[in-house]
């Protein structure tokens, strides 16, 4: 699991190739860095982030962004799998769960950001914790 930090003002697609290149997961031998598969919101539908996953051969699962279509490229269509989307719930109650559980972590009281990443690293953990 990796978790970043940012301002409220920027949205969380600028950070998402900073995100995918800390990823880790631990296995017996080499940790792994590239997932089989990425699901996103139709908000992450740009040409940076498919290039990025194309390069380094990620499947993406990203609905096309009605706001993108008006400027429409030709060529072959990008990638959906209806099915597969399906799966994004449970990163969205998971994201409910941390809201409704850690009252302050949905209302950021924090003024260090060290100390509120604490706090995510912290209700993560119980929240894994709980469900295993």
């Amino acid at each position: 699991m990796t978790i970043q930090i940012a301002s409220g003002k920027e949205h969380d697609s600028q950070h998402f190739i900073e995100i995918m290149e800390s990823i880790r997961v631990k296995t017996d031998g080499r940790p792994r860095t590239r997932p089989s598969e990425v699901l996103e919101d139709s908000a992450y539908d740009n040409v940076v982030i498919r290039k990025y996953l194309k390069s380094r051969a990620i499947k993406s699962n990203i609905p096309v962004n009605i706001r993108n279509q008006k400027n429409r490229i030709r060529g072959r269509p990008t990638r959906f799998d209806y099915e597969s989307y399906h799966k994004r719930g449970t990163i969205e109650r998971f994201f409910a769960w941390l809201k409704m559980g850690f009252r302050k972590i949905a209302s950021i009281y924090e003024r260090l950001n060290v100390v509120f990443k604490g706090l995510m690293e912290i209700a993560c953990f119980m929240l894994c914790w709980k469900k295993v």
